[in-house]
Parts: structure tokens; C-alpha cells; sequence
């Protein structure tokens, strides 16, 4: 462990980014528990009442279902989430009458897309005979009710504006084709193992690792994304092999960066000693208010292999000093790295080689944390599935949607055409390697391009990183809503972002469903109900253990699974991060039409540039 990492206990970090003033307030540590008390009084009184004999008789699912199912349901997941908007909207941050207004908005188009499905079950009843199951009913329920709450928090929540998104279609027969047959075959996986009578599966349920989903639908996800992922790790050993060092800038914005700067500094001086061409080191020094600027200047000039040079940006904000720094560079190429991050000494030689292939667009790897503080381990488990598995996995049908800003390459141009890094909001880097994608390039996430990167080692701090990471999803699908909603067919903009605003819906609902499991366990108010408590342990346990077992085997790191406790618990802590996350969006009486604001004809700003 880095003496960086020594001091890092040290660290409270709040910044101008930490909350948007224009889309985000403060929330109090004592929000969300005040949000999750009303939400279990609502959820246990609404779970009395529908067993007593009365209103049991008008809903004998013990669900405010309205047409006949076929079986039973294994949570009331209406009651819940009906009970979670009102919660939720009780404690967001907005006037009473908002307040109000964004509760019935919830309620009412949940209903009202329920009372449709119902309907449709009992048409397809009264015509066919049969009906939908109710654990059908539940899963559909379920699902609508986590778009249901992101889109319409998008819409109530003040957003950054819609911009055009310029897109030059590529060929996607490639991609396309990947993904029917692995989707064929994870589905033919499925199908073939949940009609097995397998022993290992009876050891699963007794261990909690399936609670009550069935083995066939268990596989499915991880047999698809295995496949992905060995695709995506054949394109990145039958790519690039000839040598590659043209001249590179990096641009390193700094606010408060004293206690690791000189580390940060000395990594990529090792790494500029390796790589073999031009570096030219830019610290941006970002309204700093420690000695950032003098520990800077000093290493810069000890560097052996590295040029560089500190250039003042006292408008705070750490778009502002992307910004210029991507004034500043004179490079055809640029690496944006984070003054906390320590690259790896080939982390330069192993992503340049890429961009000899004019469709590569953007480069990033994984990172990984320096070890020895509170959270470093579920880190390192957390990193290794999302940046080293789904990220890797996703760039076989070139659907990444962001690079992370921790380490990542662009060729310049792009993103001085696309008009800099957007300012005041969240996201920055997932949204200028989001729209370089559009522009028809291709973004390489690369197993073997590791960083050392800072994770948080207190509550505060981890706390606050994660409340602007978990926004950063909303504001990235306002800005970029002509993707959602626009004609052009992109896998990023009709499938992975709006599956990345539903998840985020259904990450933040994580502890109150547990809270819920829980008491209709624990109550056991409806005597039919077949919940188990394997079932809500399998909710944190499950397929989240397994994919973590797997992507640390996968990227060689077989030591990540000894800290499998500890990244289990942090999902949930994670989990209630995300809750607050949106329990600080600031919310308006007034829903916006992002539909309608699409149909605007603009015109662009500049010509359409030939890919």
C-alpha cells in the first residue's frame, strides 16, 4: 500500500460537482431512514389489510390484482411499490404540493398500466380459458413499476437539457449477429436446464443461491454475458499488434490533490519511460486550496521521461478544467487521467496500438483499488464484475457506453467536435465517450490495461462519491434523450439505456424490497403466500455471489473471492447509496414531455462530418 493510501482517512471531499446546484440538493443522513419507517408503516398496514376477510374477498391474490391469475405470487410486489412511491415521494426533495403531485403521478400510471394488463389477462381468460400466472403478473408488474419510477423522476426531476445527438450509422451486421446467436444460445441453455432434475440445484436453493427463481432463468444472464466476454477478449487478442507511440497529452484535473499528486505524477512518468514517445503531462490545477500546484511543479520537473507543465483553472468544477486542458493539448491523442489515479507502467504502450484502426474511438481499462482501507476489497470484486466482465463483455457488440474518466483515450479531434466535456452536471465521461460512439467509432475496453485508482475509506466520502456517480445516469439520459427517443435504431439508446435507468429503479428499491420480503415473512399475514427467507437472502446472495466468483476467475484475480462477504454487504450499502442518490434530485411541479421535445426539428451547429 502507497503512502497515498496511508492518508486517504484524511479525505473528505466535497466539490462543486458533489450535488449540481441546478439539479441537486442536500440530503441529510437521516433522509432515507425517515423515507424507509414511512415506507414500512405503508407497506404493513396495506399487507394487513388486504388478508383481512373483507378485502381478501375483493382480492383473493392478497395483491390489488383485478382480473383472475393462475397460482400464487411470491411477494405482493403492487403493495410494495405502491407503497414505495409514496415514500419515496414524501421525502424528495421538493415542495409539499410537488411533493403531492409526484406521488399521484406514480400511483396513477402504475395503476393505470396495471388496470390494462388486467384487463388484457382477463380477456385473454374469458376468450381462451387460461390466464397469465400471477408470478407472470408479478415479474411484468415488477418490471413496469421500476420504469415506471425512472421515467417518471426523469421527467418530474430538473434535468440538464436535451442536446441533438449527431449520429453516423455504421455497419452493425457484425454486432447484430453476435448478439442473436449468443442471446439463441443462452436461451437454449435456459430452457434445456430448467427441465433438468438436477441435484445441484436442490444444494443451491439449500444454500440460498437460487431462493425462488428457477435455474433455467438463473442462467440465462451469465450464459449470455459469458459468451459476450469471450468474444470481446478474441477481438482484443486478434487486434492491434504492431507498435504505436505517437505523441500523447494528459490532462489531469486537480482540486485538493496534495497527499497523492506527486505518486500520480511518478506512475506516469514510468509510464512514459515505457511507452517510448512524447508525453506531455498537464496538471490541471483546479481551484485548489492545499500546495496541489507547488508538489506538482516539483515532480514535473524530476520527471526523466515526461514533459509538463501545471496550468491554473480557478473556475471550479472539474469539467471546467477538462476543458482546458483540452484547449491545451497540442497531441493528435489524449489521455484523460484522475489525479488520484496511479497508472500501470504499460498502460500507455498497451492502449495506443488500438487507434492504428481509424473505427477505434475511445480506450479505457480496468481499475483496481490500492488495498488496505475499509472498502478496498468489495472494490476490488465490484470493479472486476462491472469494468473487467460486463464492460469487457459489452464492447463484443459495441455497446459500451462509457469509459470510465479514471484512465481513458480519445483522439482529440472528437472531442473538440462534440464541443468539450459538458459542464454542471454529472457524467461528464460516460457522456462524451457515449456520443463519440454515436459518431460511428468504436470503444475498447481492455482486460489488461489496469490502474491503480483511490477508493473512498470512510462512510462520508464513499458516501458522497457514490450519490454523484448513481445521478450521473439520470442527467446522462436527459442530456442524451434523442437516443431513447429518437428514430435511429442504436442498441445503446433503445436498449442499454433505458435498461440502465430501469436497474438504477430497481437498485434503489434493493433495501425497502428487502425491508418488504421481511415483513411478509415475518408477519406472515397471508397463510397461501410461499415466500421463504431463502428467498430474501438469495435476493443479495445469489446470482451476485456467483457473477463475482466468475469475473474474478476471469480476469485472473482468484484472491477477489476471499473478500466475497464483504462485497455482498456492500451491494446493499451500495444499494442504499443509490436511494439517497435520487432522494436528492430536485423535483418540479411540472412534468416535462421528453417525447414531445424530441419531435423540435433542430439544426445542427456544425456540419455532419464523414466517418
Amino acid at each position: 500500500m502507497t503512502e497515498a493510501a496511508d492518508k486517504r482517512e484524511q479525505i473528505n471531499f466535497v466539490s462543486v460537482d458533489s450535488a449540481p446546484k441546478r439539479f441537486a440538493g442536500p440530503v441529510s443522513v437521516w433522509q432515507a431512514p425517515k423515507m424507509m419507517a414511512l415506507f414500512t408503516v405503508l407497506a404493513a398496514s396495506q399487507l394487513w389489510l388486504i388478508n383481512t376477510d373483507a378485502v381478501a374477498a375483493v382480492f383473493p391474490n392478497r395483491d390489488y390484482v383485478f382480473s383472475v391469475h393462475a397460482g400464487r405470487h411470491a411477494i405482493a410486489i403492487r403493495i410494495f411499490l405502491l407503497s414505495f412511491y409514496v415514500a419515496f415521494a414524501a421525502f424528495s426533495s421538493g415542495g409539499t404540493w410537488v411533493r403531492a403531485l409526484f406521488a399521484l403521478d406514480l400511483v396513477l400510471t402504475f395503476l393505470f398500466g396495471c388496470a390494462a394488463f388486467d384487463l388484457a389477462n382477463a380477456f385473454a381468460h374469458h376468450l381462451l380459458g387460461n390466464s397469465f400466472s400471477l408470478h407472470f403478473s408479478a415479474i411484468a408488474s415488477g418490471l413496469f413499476g421500476f420504469a415506471v419510477y425512472s421515467f417518471k423522476l426523469l421527467e418530474r426531476g430538473f434535468m440538464p437539457a436535451r442536446i441533438r445527438i449527431e449520429h453516423i450509422p455504421v455497419s452493425q451486421l457484425r454486432a447484430c449477429a453476435r448478439l442473436a446467436v449468443t442471446l439463441a444460445i443462452a436461451a437454449a441453455v435456459a430452457i434445456w436446464v430448467g427441465g433438468m432434475d438436477l441435484h445441484i440445484v436442490t444444494v443451491m436453493r439449500s444454500w440460498t443461491l437460487l431462493g425462488g427463481i428457477g435455474p433455467g432463468v438463473f442462467l440465462f444472464l451469465p450464459v449470455l454475458f459469458g459468451q459476450l466476454y469471450l468474444l470481446a477478449i478474441y477481438d482484443v487478442i486478434t487486434a492491434k499488434k504492431s507498435r504505436f507511440n505517437p505523441p500523447v497529452s494528459v490532462i489531469v484535473p486537480a482540486h485538493n490533490e496534495s497527499y497523492i499528486i506527486r505518486d500520480t505524477i511518478q506512475a506516469m512518468d514510468r509510464a512514459a519511460a515505457h511507452y517510448g514517445g512524447e508525453v506531455h503531462i498537464l496538471i490541471m490545477n483546479n481551484n485548489s486550496t492545499d500546495d496541489t500546484e507547488e508538489i506538482a511543479r516539483e515532480t514535473l520537473a524530476n520527471c526523466s521521461a515526461a514533459k509538463g507543465r501545471v496550468i491554473n483553472v480557478p473556475k471550479p468544477g472539474k469539467s471546467n478544467a477538462l476543458n482546458a486542458g483540452l484547449d491545451a493539448c497540442e497531441t493528435e491523442f489524449l489521455v484523460r487521467v484522475d489525479a488520484d489515479t496511479l497508472v500501470g507502467e504499460d498502460n500507455f504502450s498497451r492502449a495506443m496500438p488500438y487507434f492504428t484502426d481509424p473505427a477505434v474511438g475511445v480506450v479505457g481499462g480496468v481499475p483496481v483499488p490500492p488495498g488496505g482501507a475499509l472498502f478496498d476489497r468489495a472494490r476490488l470484486l465490484e470493479v472486476l464484475v462491472k469494468h473487467g466482465f460486463y464492460s469487457v463483455a459489452m464492447g463484443a457488440v459495441n455497446g459500451v457506453v462509457g469509459i470510465p474518466g479514471m484512465f481513458v483515450v480519445y483522439r482529440t479531434h472528437d472531442p473538440r467536435y462534440l464541443g468539450g466535456f459538458v459542464e454542471g452536471m454529472n457524467g461528464e465521461d460516460t457522456d462524451i465517450s457515449l456520443r463519440i460512439g454515436e459518431l460511428g467509432f468504436h470503444s475498447v475496453v481492455d482486460p489488461k490495461i489496469r490502474y491503480i485508482s483511490e477508493v473512498p475509506s470512510s462512510y462520508g466520502h464513499m458516501r458522497e462519491q457514490r450519490m454523484r456517480w448513481f445521478r450521473s445516469i439520470y442527467h446522462i439520459s436527459s442530456r442524451c434523450r434523442d437516443l431513447i427517443y429518437g428514430p435511429n435504431m442504436t442498441l445503446r439508446g433503445k436498449v442499454i439505456l433505458p435498461y440502465m435507468l430501469v436497474n438504477s429503479a430497481r437498485r434503489a428499491m434493493l433495501v425497502p424490497l428487502i425491508v418488504f420480503g421481511s415483513l411478509e415473512w415475518g408477519l406472515a399475514f397471508n397463510p397461501d403466500s410461499p415466500i421463504l427467507w431463502q428467498s430474501i437472502i438469495a435476493v443479495t446472495t445469489g446470482a451476485p455471489a456467483i457473477m463475482a466468483v466468475l469475473s474474478a476467475l476471469l480476469n485472473g484475480v482468484p484472491r477477489g473471492i476471499l473478500a466475497l462477504p464483504e462485497y455482498l454487504i456492500f451491494r446493499v450499502l451500495r444499494a442504499y447509496f443509490t436511494l439517497e442518490s435520487m432522494l436528492s434530485i430536485l423535483v418540479d411541479a411540472t412534468a416535462e414531455d421528453l417525447e414531445r421535445a424530441i419531435r423540435l426539428d433542430l439544426v445542427p451547429d456544425r456540419p455532419i462530418r464523414v466517418a
